[in-house]
């Protein structure tokens, strides 16, 4: 049985779109260079391969290929199923694919769809589009592998969990049951092989292209609620880890084999646990890698010690999310960040001379004019080697969505309007979106004069 996993083209004039292995699916300029590494296409790809499947994985926006060249490499394929991963922001794009797909591989071949949106649990999504067999949910690998089979040995799709497909009377089934993966170390290594690996571009710091990405853990046990993947992929906030040994095993065989020059953790927050961060560190200095690096963490997980033993280990950058500069917003929004902490562990971060990369956005519940103006400031006094500043975005089956259909301050249900930074769907109390946008605007232009002025 033969499957094609794809994901595939998302363009505008100007800018290409990143969906797969992006949290956060959104236009990113043509200069940009950014591309993140599909992990769930990916590691579905080594999961049906190790269990006899013949797989095709078209990364089409890393290779910067058209559609015709898109369907041309699915068609000599001849698959019997073909997967999408799609999202909220490329929705409207992601359902012009499906009715190609339909038409140029005809009747006979199945599709299925997964990735973050959340409205294919809803059994109107199948309804409305007659051309789609299944929607996988959440956290896929398994549950495409459980399909797969089914498939091939004529079993019916009944009973599988984190599935919605049609019925023999062709009523829509949904089974919204997780299926969460508890033992990431059961999971083959992602099948880069089938990937154009030095396509993929994630460099905090200015660390070395290429560059791996790798996981060493799946989740994150705080609750923010506008963060996507715990709510709509993972369903829960279960924080799941790899062993260290595992990990450093996979670092060393893809620095063998691809000639990789830095590696970077996109862990959804890498640095819980201190006890396996440190073991996972000791492991990577042990062996000698001898590679710069850098990780996704969270500013108040930290401490020195932990910083130290990273830093000794190789590590030469990294990324905090911070999101605001009000206590309070952080407060309603369930982050459960302490500025405070945050200062003293980006004053330790400076010292020991990690480079640091800080996020903060605009447009949360509660938000005012005088708290995204302390969000500014609070970037400009920490100072970071580089920043990001985004407009609140409610991925629709977020707790971030829900209140905000509750509140009557979602704008707008057009997803193409979803990218988090060229337009805000939100607004609060005393913000419009368009006051929003000018404040996004107001912080990089002050971010700017702030860069100006460091450099003397």
């Amino acid at each position: 049985m033969k499957i094609f996993l794809g994901n595939a083209p998302w363009k505008k004039p100007g800018y290409y779109g990143v969906r797969a292995g992006s949290r956060w699916p959104h236009f990113e300029a043509d200069t940009s260079g950014y591309m993140p590494f599909p992990f769930f296409l990916a590691y579905g790809a080594a999961l049906l391969r190790d269990n006899g499947f013949s797989v095709s994985l078209v990364d089409a926006i890393a290779e910067d290929i058209d559609e015709d060249e898109f369907f041309a490499r699915m068609k000599a394929f001849q698959p019997d199923l073909v997967f999408l991963e799609v999202s909220s922001s490329s929705l409207s794009t992601d359902l012009r694919i499906l009715e190609r797909t339909r038409r140029e591989l005809g009747d006979s071949v199945r599709i299925a769809f997964g990735g973050l949106h959340r409205e294919m649990a809803d059994p109107s999504f199948l309804e409305t589009h007659p051309g789609l067999d299944f929607c996988l949910l959440g956290e896929y690998e398994t549950t495409l592998l459980a399909l797969a089979k089914a498939l091939r040995d004529g079993d019916e799709a009944a009973g599988l969990p984190a599935l919605a497909w049609r019925g023999p009377d062709g009523a829509v089934v949904v089974n919204s049951d997780y299926n969460l993966l508890e033992d990431l170390d059961s999971m083959p290594w992602p099948a880069r092989d089938l990937l154009d690996m030095e396509r993929y571009r994630d460099l905090p710091g200015g660390i070395p292209a290429p560059s791996l990405q790798i996981i060493a853990s799946r989740g994150c046990p705080f609750g923010c609620i506008y963060c996507a993947w715990p709510q709509l992929m993972y369903g829960s906030n279960r924080y799941r880890t790899r062993d260290p040994k595992d990990v450093v095993d996979e670092i060393e065989d893809c620095v063998s084999r691809y000639g990789f020059k830095s590696f970077y953790f996109d862990d959804d927050t890498f640095n819980i646990g201190k006890k396996r961060i440190l073991a996972l560190a000791g492991e990577i200095r042990d062996r000698k890698i001898n590679l710069p690096w850098a990780i996704m963490a969270r500013a108040d997980t930290m401490d020195r010690e932990i910083l130290e033993a990273l830093k000794e280990a190789g590590l030469v950058a990294l990324k905090y999310g911070v999101e605001s500069g009000s206590q309070d917003l952080l407060r309603r929004v369930s982050k459960g960040l302490d500025l405070s902490k945050v200062r003293e562990t980006v004053a330790i971060t400076r010292e020991l001379g990690i480079l640091y990369h800080l996020t903060f956005m605009f447009g949360l519940p509660g938000e005012t004019e005088e708290t995204a103006r302390k969000t500014i400031a609070l970037a400009l006094e920490l100072d970071p080697d580089t920043v990001q500043f985004s407009i609140a975005t409610p991925f629709p089956g977020s707790r971030f969505h829900s209140q905000l259909l509750e509140s009557g301050h979602l704008v707008s249900t057009n997803y193409d309007e979803y990218d988090g930074y060229h337009n805000a769907v939100v607004r609060t109390d005393t913000l419009e979106p368009g006051d929003l946008i000018a404040l996004r605007q107001e912080a990089e232009t002050r971010w700017r004069g702030h860069c100006q002025a460091r450099r003397g």
